[in-house]
C-alpha cells in the first residue's frame, strides 16, 4: 500500500462512522497500535492512579500528600482525587505530624498511612545481648511484649530459639493461634547480604556468618519471615511512629555494644549495594587505638559503646548490670559517666559530621543504650557537628534523641512485618 493509499481508504469511511478493526483493515494500521494511541477512560486512568499511589504510600510508610505529587509525578488534583477513593474505601488514613517538615505554619502537614484492617503481627528484635518480641496489631499497636538476656553475637541457634519459644508463649498469652498472624519480620544487627539475606562472610557477628536467619526462623515457627539490618528498622521504627515522622533524609543512629547507623534518603531506607551500608563503628579514628572485632584498629565502637560505659560503671563501684544502669539518664548525672557520655559524643559527632558532609541530611536521631542518656550525649554530637560540619549542612541538620527509645527496632520491625501483611490486601 502507497503512502496515498491509507488516505484514499479513509477517506471511503461511511458516514456513519466505522469500528476499530475495520478502520485498522482499510487503513493497513497495526491494531495493536491503534489501540496504544487510543486515549485512556477516565476510569482506568483514576484506577491505575490509586493503584501506584497506594504502592507508593504503603512503601514510603508514611507521605504526605504534596510528596506523593513529587514521587509519581501525578498532578495535585490526580493525588487529591486517589487519596479520596483510598480514604473511603479506608485502606489509607491520616497522622497528623506532631512536628518536622510542613509544621508550625498555616495548616499542619499529615502523612497518609497505609492501614492493615484487622489482623495480627509478630516483630522480633535480636540485640547484642538480648532478644525482644511483640505481637501487635498490623497497624502497630503492641498486644504483647517480652525479653530475654541471651548471647546473640555467638550463640545463634540458641537466640533462635529463645526468639521462636517467646513468640509462641505470647500468642499464648493473647489468644491467638500461629495461623492468624499474617506477617513475621525480625531484625539482626549485622549487615545483610542484599541478594540472599543471608549474614555477610565477613561479618562481625561470628555465631551468624552465612546463615539465613529468615529461613532459619520460618522453620521454627512454621511461617514465613522477612528479615532486616537492625538499624534499617530502628530507622523505620522513628519514620513510623517515631521523632523521623515526615522526614525524607535523616540517619538512624543505633548506638549499643556497636554502632550502626540506618539511612534514610528520599523517605526510603538506603541500603547500599551489598546490603551493608551504615556500618560507621568501623570508621577508623587512628592508626594506634583498641583492636576492634572486625580485624582493624582505632575503630569509632573501640571508644564509643555501652559496653565501655558498663566498664567504667563498675571501675568506679557503680552497679553495672544491664537491667540496672539502662535508660542512662540517671547514670548520665554522675560528673565521671555524665563526662564520659559527653566525650563519646562529641567522637560520635566527629564521625556523623563527615557523613553530614556527604549526604547532607536534615536530621539525625540518636537511638541504641547510649540513646538513653539524653542530652549529655545529643549536646556532645551537636558541638562536634558545629565544629566539623560544612556550615549550611550543620545548619540544615537536627539532632534529636529517639522517641521510642529502646524500641525503635522493634517498632520498626512490627511495621515492616505490617507492610507485607498489606501486600496480601
Amino acid at each position: 500500500m502507497s503512502a496515498a493509499e491509507p488516505l484514499e481508504a479513509a477517506q471511503s469511511v461511511p458516514a456513519g462512522g466505522i469500528n476499530l478493526a475495520d478502520f485498522c483493515r482499510l487503513t493497513g494500521i497495526n491494531a495493536n497500535l491503534a489501540m496504544m494511541n487510543t486515549p485512556e477512560s477516565p476510569s482506568a486512568r483514576r484506577q491505575r492512579s490509586r493503584q501506584q499511589l497506594l504502592e507508593v504510600i504503603r512503601r514510603e510508610n508514611g507521605v504526605t500528600r504534596a510528596d506523593l505529587s513529587l514521587i509519581t509525578g501525578l498532578s495535585r488534583s490526580a493525588v487529591a482525587e486517589a487519596v479520596q477513593d483510598l480514604m473511603n474505601e479506608r485502606l489509607i488514613a491520616e497522622d497528623v505530624l506532631s512536628g518536622g517538615r510542613g509544621v508550625g505554619r498555616g495548616r499542619p502537614s499529615a502523612l497518609l498511612v497505609a492501614t492493615g484492617g484487622d489482623g495480627h503481627v509478630v516483630g522480633i528484635d535480636f540485640d547484642h545481648e538480648r532478644v525482644t518480641v511483640a505481637v501487635a496489631q498490623v497497624d502497630g499497636q503492641i498486644r504483647a511484649e517480652e525479653h530475654a538476656a541471651v548471647n546473640v553475637d555467638s550463640e545463634a541457634a540458641a537466640a533462635l530459639d529463645v526468639a521462636a519459644g517467646m513468640v509462641h508463649r505470647l500468642l499464648g498469652q493473647t489468644g491467638l493461634s500461629l495461623g492468624e498472624i499474617r506477617a513475621v519480620a525480625a531484625g539482626v544487627p549485622a549487615p545483610l547480604d542484599i541478594k540472599t539475606s543471608r549474614i555477610h562472610q565477613a561479618s562481625v557477628l561470628s555465631g551468624w556468618v552465612g546463615l539465613d536467619p529468615a529461613r532459619e526462623l520460618a522453620d521454627r515457627l512454621g511461617r514465613p519471615v522477612v528479615i532486616g539490618n537492625d538499624a534499617d528498622l530502628g530507622a523505620a521504627g522513628e519514620l513510623r511512629f517515631g521523632v523521623a515522622k515526615g522526614a525524607r533524609d535523616f540517619i538512624y543512629v543505633k548506638a549499643s555494644e556497636g554502632i550502626g547507623a540506618g539511612l534514610v534518603l528520599g523517605g526510603s531506607v538506603y541500603r547500599g549495594a551489598a546490603g551493608a551500608a551504615g556500618e560507621i563503628g568501623h570508621t577508623r579514628l587512628g592508626e594506634q587505638g583498641a583492636w576492634c572485632r572486625c580485624g582493624n584498629r582505632g575503630c569509632l565502637e573501640t571508644v564509643v559503646s555501652s559496653t565501655l560505659v558498663r566498664q567504667l560503671m563498675r571501675e568506679i563501684g557503680l552497679p553495672a548490670g544491664r537491667d540496672e544502669i539502662f535508660p542512662l539518664a540517671e547514670v548520665a548525672l554522675h560528673p565521671v559517666i555524665g563526662r564520659f557520655i559527653a566525650e563519646a559524643g562529641r567522637t560520635l559527632g566527629r564521625v556523623l559530621a563527615d557523613l553530614s558532609n556527604c549526604l547532607n541530611p536534615g536530621l539525625i536521631v540518636l537511638g541504641g543504650e547510649l540513646g538513653t542518656a539524653g542530652e549529655a550525649l545529643a549536646d556532645g554530637v551537636r558541638e562536634s557537628i558545629n565544629r566539623y560540619a560544612q556550615p549550611a549542612i550543620a545548619t540544615a541538620v537536627e539532632v534529636k534523641l529517639a522517641a521510642l527509645g529502646l524500641r525503635s527496632e522493634l517498632l520498626g520491625a512490627i511495621g515492616l512485618a505490617g507492610q507485607h501483611a498489606l501486600l496480601e490486601i
